[in-house]
C-alpha cells in the first residue's frame, strides 16, 4: 500500500487534506444557511449547486488540455487552491443566496483550474501498476481532511447551537473564519512541497502570427484537434457515456443533507453523521485503490454505483432518523471505491501525453451532467416529494452499472512488480 507514493504525491495529498477540512466545514452547512437562514427555496439551492459544479467541470476540460500543452501543472494547481480560499471570504458578507452564488461558483471555479492538473501530476509521478495506491492514498487523505472539517464543523455546532435544529447566521461566520486557516496551509504546502515532473512535451510557444491568435486557433490549441480527441480509445468514451448517465442521478450532497433534516435529524447529530461518512470513505479508499491494482477497476467501479442505488432507494423509502446513519456510512463505502479507482481507470485508458486533458473531459461529462441533476433533484423535491429525486437517482444509477458491463472492455493491464 505503500508502493510508488512519490514527494509529489504526499505532498498533493497533504494540500487535499488540508483543503477538505476548509471545504467540509462548509458544504453541508451551506445549504442548511441558505434554507434556514436566507430563506431560499429547496430549487434555488439546487441552482446554486449545479451552477458552481458545472462550471468547475468545465474548467476542469480547459484547465487539463492547458497543462498538457503548457507542461506547467504546478503553477493551475497553486492557482486554482488560491482562488477557492479568495472565494470563500465571500460567505461573510453574505446576505442574500445570489451572494452565495457568486462565492460557491468562485470556489467551484478553483477547483475546476486544479482539479485536473493535480490529478495528472500524481499520475506523471507514479508508475503505472501502482496507480491505484496513489490515487487510493490521495483519496483517503482527501477524505480524512473531510472528516476533521466535520469533526470541527460539529465541535463549533455544539459549543454555538448546541442541540438546535436550525442553523443561525453567527455561528456559520464563525465556521467561515475557521475555514480560511487550512485553505492556507494548503497553499503554502503546494508552494514547499511540489514540483512539476518533466515530461517531452514541449511547452506551447507565442504564435507567430495575427493569424495564429484568431479565437479559433485559441481554442484549438487550448481544447486540442478532433484528430487529438480520437487518440483515445473506445473504452475510454464508453466510460465517459457510462458516467454520464450514472451523473445525471448524482445529484448534489446538498440533498441528502436537507433528507436528513427533514427526516428529523439534528443539526449537530447530521455533523456527527457526516463525520461517520468521511471515516468510512478515508478507510476504505487506500485499500481499494491498492484492490484494483490486483483485480481490476471496472468491477469496483460498478460495484461502487450499485451500492449508490442501494442507498439513493434508502433515502427515498425512509420515514425517519434512524435510517440517515446507516445509510451516510454505506454511502462513503461507495465514495471510496469509485472515487480514486475511477480517476486510476482513466489514467490507464488516455494517451500519456493527454492524460490531463482526459481528466479535463470526464470532469466535463460530471459537471454537464450536475447542472441537470442538480436542477431536476429541486424541482422533484419541490412538485413531487423529498423522496422523488432519490428514486431518480437510484434508477439512473442502476441504468450505468448495465452500460458500464455491457459495453466497456478494457486492455490487459501490466503486472504489478513483486
Amino acid at each position: 500500500m505503500t508502493r510508488g507514493l512519490t514527494r509529489n504525491v504526499v505532498a498533493l495529498g497533504f494540500v487535499s487534506l488540508f483543503t477538505d477540512v476548509s471545504s467540509e466545514m462548509l458544504v453541508y452547512i451551506l445549504p442548511l444557511y441558505l434554507a434556514n437562514v436566507l430563506a431560499a427555496p429547496v430549487a434555488a439551492i439546487g441552482l446554486i449547486e449545479g451552477v458552481a459544479e458545472s462550471t468547475a467541470s468545465v474548467l476542469k476540460l480547459i484547465s487539463g488540455a492547458l497543462s498538457d500543452r503548457l507542461a506547467r501543472r504546478r503553477l493551475l494547481v497553486g492557482i486554482g487552491y488560491g482562488t477557492s480560499v479568495v472565494a470563500k471570504m465571500l460567505y461573510l458578507v453574505a446576505v442574500a443566496w445570489p451572494i452565495v452564488l457568486i462565492g460557491r461558483v468562485g470556489d467551484r471555479f478553483g477547483k475546476g483550474i486544479r482539479t485536473s492538473p493535480r490529478d495528472a501530476l500524481i499520475a506523471d509521478s507514479t508508475a503505472q501498476e501502482n496507480r491505484g495506491v496513489a490515487y487510493g492514498f490521495h483519496r483517503a487523505m482527501d477524505t480524512t481532511g473531510a472528516f476533521g472539517g466535520v469533526l470541527i464543523a460539529a465541535a463549533v455546532i455544539w459549543i454555538v447551537e448546541g442541540g438546535a435544529t436550525q442553523l443561525t447566521g453567527d455561528a456559520f461566520r464563525i465556521l467561515v473564519l475557521l475555514a480560511l486557516i487550512p485553505g492556507i496551509l494548503a497553499i503554502l504546502t503546494i508552494w514547499i512541497g511540489v514540483r512539476d515532473v518533466p515530461r517531452a512535451a514541449k511547452p506551447v510557444t507565442a504564435p507567430a502570427s495575427a493569424e495564429r491568435v484568431a479565437p479559433v486557433s485559441l481554442a484549438r490549441q487550448i481544447v486540442g484537434t478532433p484528430a487529438q480527441w480520437r487518440r483515445f480509445p473506445k473504452p475510454f468514451w464508453l466510460f465517459m457515456l457510462a458516467n454520464g448517465l450514472f451523473t445525471l442521478g448524482n445529484s448534489s450532497d446538498a440533498f441528502i443533507a436537507l433528507r436528513s433534516q427533514n427526516l428529523g435529524l439534528s443539526l449537530l447529530a447530521l455533523l456527527l453523521t457526516i463525520v461517520a461518512f468521511n471515516a468510512t470513505n478515508a478507510l476504505v479508499a487506500w485499500p481499494a485503490g491498492a484492490l484494483s491494482d490486483r483485480i481490476g477497476r471496472r468491477g469496483l467501479i460498478a460495484g461502487a454505483w450499485i451500492i449508490y442505488s442501494a442507498c439513493y432507494a434508502g433515502f427515498a423509502i425512509a420515514t425517519s432518523a434512524v435510517w440517515v446513519v446507516p445509510l451516510w456510512i454505506a454511502y462513503g463505502t461507495y465514495y471510496a471505491l469509485s472515487e480514486g479507482v475511477g480517476k486510476a481507470l482513466v489514467a490507464d485508458l488516455a494517451p500519456g501525453e493527454l492524460r490531463a486533458t482526459a481528466f479535463g473531459i470526464l470532469n466535463s461529462v460530471q459537471g454537464l451532467m450536475i447542472l441537470p441533476a442538480s436542477l431536476i433533484a429541486g424541482l422533484l423535491w419541490s412538485a413531487v416529494a423529498p423522496a422523488a429525486p432519490f428514486w431518480f437517482g437510484s434508477a439512473c444509477s442502476a441504468a450505468a452499472v448495465v452500460l458500464l458491463l455491457a459495453t466497456v472492455r478494457l486492455p490487459a493491464r501490466p503486472k504489478a512488480n513483486t
